[in-house]
């Protein structure tokens, strides 16, 4: 049975992700800040596959070594899904203002703690295994006030690309899910109504596509990966 390790799963694409590995036969090792929704999501998911569920914040070094003992414990790893995400002040300030120490916490989540789980993941990952880094169009596109999390996800795909260079062996993915109906997107969006965007489900064929195929190590859009494997 393949073991995934996904953060930020208690809500959006993290918790669909899981949804569906869970249908398709996965043990799940999961994380996420706030222990009371990622308790319900194991609760949820447990009927269908083991889960163990690890509530706390991926930059810490503690709790991100336990995750991947906890991944050992199920039997190995199979997949890293680096998805957890600090968006910055919400509303999104221009980079004028962005407060240095809200930008120092975006990059420690965004790009410092998916480093650290790559770290200490790749001495235990199964033949075959890969490392899903979800990144954003706002790394490669000039948005306005989107200057803080956009840099720390230019980061992460830089770092991704590195990471696939000089690991050869590996599949590294880094995947843009596109813009979603999630608590964070809305955060990003405060008072405005952002129920035409599509729920994160839609991403999650893309993913499961790229989890489960033999493609290359690359950058990827989810939501056109989902139309290819339709």
């Amino acid at each position: 049975m393949p073991v995934a390790l996904i953060t930020g799963a208690s809500r959006g694409l993290g918790l669909a992700l899981a949804r569906r590995l869970a249908q398709e036969g996965w043990s799940l090792v999961l994380t996420a800040r706030e222990p009371q929704a990622l308790e319900q999501a194991r609760q949820e998911l447990e009927a269908h596959t083991p889960v163990t569920a690890l509530p706390g914040d991926v930059a810490d070094e503690t709790h991100a070594r336990r995750l991947i003992g906890a991944a050992l414990d199920l039997g190995g790893l199979d997949a890293l899904v680096n998805n957890a995400s600090a968006l910055g002040p919400s509303p999104l300030p221009a980079l004028r203002d962005l407060p240095l120490d809200a930008y120092r916490q975006v990059l420690e989540v965004n790009v410092v703690a998916p480093l650290r789980l790559i770290q200490l993941a790749l001495p235990h990952l199964k033949p075959g295994a890969r490392i899903v880094n979800v990144t954003s169009d706002a790394g490669v596109e000039g948005y306005v006030t989107w200057g803080g999390y956009g840099s720390s996800k230019a980061a992460l795909e830089q770092l991704s690309r590195v990471l696939a260079a000089e690991h050869p062996d590996l599949r590294v993915y880094w995947v843009d899910p596109g813009d979603m109906r999630t608590r964070m997107h809305q955060d990003a969006f405060p008072g405005e109504d952002i129920s035409d965007r599509p729920l994160p489900e839609v991403s999650v064929p893309g993913f499961l596509h790229l989890l489960s195929g033999e493609w290359p190590s690359g950058r990827y859009a989810a939501q056109r990966m989902a139309e290819v494997s339709a």
